[in-house]
């Protein structure tokens, strides 16, 4: 599985932003997809993941702004981005697995495919 995310870029606070990443060599579905960020300076953090193409979990942090949403069909996932803050400012990575348990869907060490990331920085 190859992943590729797109869309960032440099928005105002309150911005809204949509970011896609398209995955290629093999369908997706029944896959556990993430959305992971990371700032500078910090760790990677969990933001959003549909597991296993079932249910979305979100980070606390951004529970109400953003939506995760996934198209089997094009082998593509989205994050929809609403009031934005500068403190979402990070490069933001997706990433599938196909064998995680629900346990396992917060730690970005167990997924076994990734992206190369895309910038959003949002100004204040």
């Amino acid at each position: 599985v190859q992943l590729q995310a797109f869309g960032g870029g440099l928005v105002q606070a309150g911005d809204s932003l949509r970011l896609s990443c398209a995955s290629s060599g093999r369908s997706i579905s029944g896959y556990t997809l993430g959305w992971f960020r990371q700032a500078p300076g910090k760790e990677r953090e969990f933001v959003g993941t549909s597991f296993r193409g079932t249910r979305i979990y979100y980070a606390d942090s951004v529970k109400g702004r953003f939506t995760f949403s996934r198209d089997n069909g094009k082998n593509t996932v989205y994050l929809q981005m609403n009031s934005l803050k500068p403190e979402d400012t990070a490069i933001y990575y997706c990433a599938a697995d196909s064998r995680l348990i629900l346990s396992s869907i917060y730690n970005p060490d167990n997924y076994d495919y990734w992206g190369q990331g895309t910038l959003v920085t949002v100004s204040s």
